[in-house]
């Protein structure tokens, strides 16, 4: 059955094509009866209006794209959710995109975006020197980096202190007395990771007398972390590390399942430290301590940052927004909150 069309509306009602435009987008301009009789049509017809049309006429269309690297990891929903909070209050819709950590994959959606004439971006890019973000930029869509600070100032971002972060965790290892640490985490060329692996370092680096063992994944999913638990459980104990830090708490929380699988103790025999306090943190069999992210804070500001450069225009002045993050202690790595 054909959609009707406005034409359909107008000749019920029997008032202008013009009129109904205006009930639609103006209708304080039109008289009560009249704004009556083209809402009783619309009704009765089930018109509805075509809203890819109209922004395909205007050049741009409401619809926010949110490419993230993992739409399994609960961080990234509660960045999602913040971000679509706000898209909300402002008649904005968002697309949410996964990547799965695959360059071309990435590449397929931000390509697939720009055709829609989408209203921005917002990402967090395996490389955030890609140079399809630039030529995006440069083709007139607004791009907002999401948990990726920007290496240039061609456009905005929204970022944690990862190397903070790792130097955080790392220093709670190191006084709690351990001296062999694994650090867990991958790809190493993500950004993020080497910014969390280069925090622990320094920090490793300092103590001197401390061995950080770097055990590296290609996904940072549950199932990585509980297989580098079991080839830490199997290594001799005189050699196992006893602490270990995750680059996200879904490599924690698999850890911590193989460490209850091999009857290892958290933390008396592994302490385990994630990153981004998910829900599932606190919630775990072990309550997992980890590096905590604003996440929704991050959506929020990402969504602000591209609204502002909107409305602005060639007036923008881009910025890069750096939150801290903050180490929650529990039971994983703290044997007195046992």
């Amino acid at each position: 059955m054909a959609t009707p069309s406005i034409k359909e509306v107008a000749h019920r009602a029997g008032v202008s094509v013009g009129t109904v435009s205006n009930v639609l987008n103006r209708p304080s301009i039109v008289a009560p009866a009249t704004r009556k009789r083209v809402q009783d049509s619309i009704k009765a017809l089930g018109f509805v209006r075509n809203e890819a049309a109209r922004h395909l006429r205007a050049g741009r269309s409401r619809t926010v794209g949110l490419v993230v690297l993992d739409v399994a990891n609960p961080f990234f929903t509660d960045l999602a959710e913040g971000a679509e909070e706000l898209a909300y209050e402002n008649d904005t819709v968002v697309m949410v995109c996964n990547s799965k950590t695959d360059p071309v994959r990435e590449g397929h959606h931000l390509d697939q975006l720009e055709q829609q004439r989408v209203y921005g971006v917002l990402i967090t890019p395996f490389d955030s020197a890609d140079p399809q973000l630039r030529a995006l930029v440069a083709r007139g869509t607004p791009v907002v980096l999401v948990d990726r600070a920007a290496d240039h100032g061609g456009m905005c971002s929204v970022s944690v202190d990862d190397k903070l972060g790792g130097r955080l965790a790392g220093t709670h290892l190191i006084e709690s007395g351990h001296r062999r640490i694994a650090f867990i985490g991958g790809p190493l060329s993500m950004q993020q990771v080497a910014d969390r692996l280069a925090g622990i370092t320094t920090v490793a680096d300092d103590a001197a007398d401390v061995d950080l063992q770097i055990f590296e994944v290609e996904v940072m999913g549950v199932q990585h972390g509980r297989a580098i638990g079991e080839q830490l459980a199997a290594l001799p104990p005189a050699s196992r590390p006893t602490a270990a830090f995750c680059a996200n708490d879904l490599l924690a929380l698999g850890l911590l399942q193989a460490m209850a699988a091999t009857q290892l103790r958290v933390p008396e025999d592994m302490a385990i430290i994630g990153y981004d306090d998910i829900g599932f943190a606190a919630a775990a069999a072990v309550p997992l301590s980890s590096v905590r992210q604003p996440a929704a804070l991050l959506g929020r500001t990402a969504m602000e940052l591209l609204q502002e450069e909107v409305e602005a225009g060639e007036r923008h002045a881009h910025r890069q927004v750096i939150f801290q993050p903050e180490l929650m202690v529990r039971q994983s790595s703290d044997l007195t909150r046992g």
